[in-house]
Parts: structure tokens; C-alpha cells; sequence
């Protein structure tokens, strides 16, 4: 699969896909990240990507001409996806990110700066538009970051074991994951709970299970409705009732979070 970041910033994108799993992907082919900057498509000894705002609204707004002339190099080239990073998308989420990869191909994703981008770019050649959330970045850097890392763990061989994206938070039934522990047993007066020891998988796998449960219904109800997911809480509850309280402590649970979660 591979990424083009359309961007006036190019070693931000290089500055993180440079370090750790995504590094290792680009060294071993798995997917292919690049950057292409929008100030080369220019033809003014300033490189001039931006201009002011009609309308008389404060910043400047980057230009159709640099980003149409970066999107038509890259569509020269052969099939890509266009997307645009802003606040103003849909929501990006886990699904959206399998989607993608296993869609895989060209997405080219645009970062905007300033005040935002014409929005003739995104009515005459943008496929899509993303928003990580109801919040606003100086620029699309880090969103775009986020959609190359999402999608790129998903992609077969970049994770080091295939079951860790299983095992994720939204995967595969939009249930938050159970927390993890590791030695020593006991910190800060917080055990790990008794049955992640027991050594007994299906068992661990029930129990984890119910713990994802009732957290998604304390944390994220929306995601219990939306998964169809109320009918097996009460289930999930009495699993967990023979916990002690500073078992539950450690998986952020308490007394109280077990009757809510009904």
C-alpha cells in the first residue's frame, strides 16, 4: 500500500514515519510513505501557496492552483484516493481504518495550513474528507500521521504478531480492550486480578471478554448500543462480581461501575 502526503511541511510526516514499526514497514516494502510538497508546483520566486481570504475572515487559505497541479501529478502517475485532513469530516475510527486496508492502493492525503484550504480543492478533487474529532490543528500533519499509522498496522506483516490488531480496542466487535499487565504482580497495592493468572486460556479469553464489556458500558456506552451489546452485560456483570475491590481498582473498575454497567 502506499501513502503520499501532500504537504508544506514534509519533515513532519518524515519525522514520524522515520522511527519504530512504520519505519521497519517502509525498509521492508510493506508500505510505501512519501511525501510531496505543494510549493514545487509553484512558479513565483516566493513559492506562494496561500493568498487571502474573500470575504474579509482573518489568515490565509492555501490556493486551488498548487494543490490541483500536486493531485494531478499524482493521478498522472496511475489510480490514487484523494482525501482531505479537516475538522469539518466525517469522524475517522477503527472501522474506517480496516476499510482502508484492506481496500489498500494510493491514498494520497492533503494537509491543510493557515486558515484551511479553498474548498474548490475538496468540491472538484477530492474522494473524501477525514476528521480525527471535534477538534482544531494547526494543520493536517498530524491527522494524516495518524490515518498512515492506523491503516498501515492493519496491513499484513507490520505488525509483529497478526492477533495484536485482533486484540485491539474496536476490534472486531467495537468493544474497548481489556487492560494489560505485566510483572511484577502487585504495585502500588494492585494485584493482577486472579484469573489472568490461572493459566487457562478460554477462560482468560470469558473473563477478558467481560471485563471489555462492562468498561465499554462504563466508558463508551455509545458503542454498546451501537454494537447491540446490552443483552450480554448482565453476564459480563456477574462474572466479575467475585473479584475483589482492588482487583476491580486495577482494571479501572469499581463496586458501583458494575451496577451502572446494567
Amino acid at each position: 500500500m502506499k501513502f503520499t502526503v501532500i504537504t508544506v511541511f514534509p519533515q513532519i510526516i518524515e519525522a514520524f514515519t522515520g522511527h519504530g514499526l512504520l519505519s521497519q514497514a517502509r525498509a521492508q516494502d510493506l508500505v510505501t510513505i512519501e511525501t510531496l510538497n505543494p510549493r514545487q508546483f509553484t512558479s513565483d520566486v516566493h513559492h506562494t501557496v496561500d493568498d487571502r481570504t474573500f470575504g474579509g475572515a482573518d489568515g490565509m487559505v492555501m490556493k486551488v492552483e498548487p494543490l490541483a497541479a500536486s493531485i494531478a501529478a499524482l493521478r498522472a502517475a496511475g489510480p490514487v484516493d484523494v482525501a482531505i485532513l479537516t475538522p469539518q469530516g466525517p469522524a475517522w475510527s477503527q472501522a474506517r481504518a480496516r476499510e482502508r486496508a484492506a481496500r489498500g492502493g494510493h491514498l494520497a492525503l492533503i494537509c491543510g495550513r493557515y486558515a484551511g484550504i479553498d474548498h474548490r480543492v475538496h468540491a472538484l478533487y477530492a474522494d473524501e474528507e477525514i476528521s480525527l474529532g471535534d477538534f482544531v490543528l494547526n494543520g493536517g500533519e498530524v491527522a494524516a500521521a495518524a490515518v498512515i499509522e492506523s491503516v498501515a498496522r492493519l496491513r499484513p506483516g507490520v505488525l509483529g504478531n497478526a492477533r495484536s490488531a485482533v486484540r485491539d480496542s474496536f476490534a472486531p466487535d467495537d468493544l474497548l480492550e481489556c487492560p494489560q499487565f505485566t510483572r511484577p504482580r502487585e504495585v502500588g497495592g494492585l494485584p493482577v486480578p486472579a484469573p489472568l493468572l490461572s493459566g487457562h486460556h478460554a477462560r482468560i479469553a470469558e473473563f477478558e471478554r467481560a471485563v471489555s464489556l462492562v468498561r465499554t458500558a462504563r466508558l463508551r456506552p455509545d458503542l454498546i448500543v451501537r454494537g447491540g451489546h446490552r443483552v450480554h452485560l448482565r453476564a459480563a456483570r456477574a462474572s466479575l462480581e467475585s473479584l475483589n475491590d482492588l482487583e476491580l481498582r486495577a482494571l479501572g473498575l469499581s463496586r458501583a461501575d458494575l451496577e451502572e454497567s446494567t
